[in-house]
């Protein structure tokens, strides 16, 4: 399963400009410097200005400027052979930094793996980004065959079964926050995903889990559980899914989904959530 084959509204080049323009406490140019550095991707390591220009529709000169100071800090670095841009060593400073202080990842790990191995499938913990979910962490079971996803991967929020739970876990005042983002960059789809997000919610109240059967991908069965782990850290939901060739929702419901839940209930009691 690509991760390429994302649902539009998980796309980093989708969100480009989503800021409030009436909010005079957003600052544009931060927000397309951030942007440029979104671009960039496992199946997008290297880029041009103008294929950094065509996926934040920007124009080559402003991209030009953005590129010019992301290299001089960083954040990016200049492959002078082929005239394209990586990732620079500031980015992985600033994520090892990030994922180091998410103690959260050592805690969960050995109870995701056991979850992954008696699923025979792929257990993910995952958090908010912007309109999509990232992987911080992700186990395999013994399964030849395997979701193509890893840590840093990112799913929709709004199809995927990890999108929903993290959804449902969220206050009221958060919830509609993101009802209103969802609906502002898809106003036709939105009535749509807003039902299907209700009744996530209501699901996950009454079976303790968020599913999605086909939805995020046709190809792809899974269910996820949020919580809140406190300290301070946002909403976090874990999922487990599996090719449908190998895996249905049957067996996720079955026999999956009360040791997710258990591993998540434990997960948080340690967490003291």
């Amino acid at each position: 399963m690509s991760e390429t084959a994302l649902d539009p509204l998980a796309d980093p080049e989708a969100e480009e400009g989503a800021g409030p323009k009436e909010d005079r406490h957003f600052v544009t140019a931060l927000a397309r410097g951030l942007a440029v550095l979104a671009c960039f991707g496992r199946d997008r390591r290297m880029l041009a200005n103008h294929d950094i220009a065509e996926a934040c529709g920007l124009p080559r000169s402003t991209v030009s400027r953005l590129t010019y100071t992301l290299t001089k800090l960083g954040y990016l670095h200049l492959v002078e052979e082929s005239g394209k841009y990586r990732l620079g060593t500031q980015t992985i400073a600033l994520g090892s930094m990030a994922l180091g202080g998410l103690d959260v990842r050592q805690i969960a790990r050995p109870a995701l793996r056991a979850v992954a191995q008696a699923a025979n499938a792929s257990v993910g913990l995952g958090v908010r980004d912007r309109l999509s979910m990232r992987y911080i962490d992700c186990q395999r079971g013994p399964a030849a065959i395997s979701l193509n996803l890893d840590t840093g991967s990112r799913i929709s929020l709004a199809r995927s079964a990890m999108g929903r739970a993290y959804i449902a876990v969220c206050s009221d005042r958060e919830r509609a926050a993101l009802y209103e983002e969802l609906q502002a960059y898809d106003p036709l789809a939105w009535p749509a995903l807003r039902a299907g997000l209700d009744r996530a919610v209501q699901e996950h109240r009454e079976i303790g889990c968020c599913t999605s059967f086909g939805e995020w991908q046709d190809t792809v069965s899974a269910i996820a559980v949020g919580f809140r782990p406190g300290g301070g850290l946002p909403p976090m939901s874990v999922n487990c899914g599996a090719p449908t060739i190998i895996t249905d929702g049957r067996f996720l419901m079955d026999v999956a989904r009360p040791k997710l839940i258990e591993a998540v209930r434990g997960l948080e009691g340690v967490m003291g959530a």
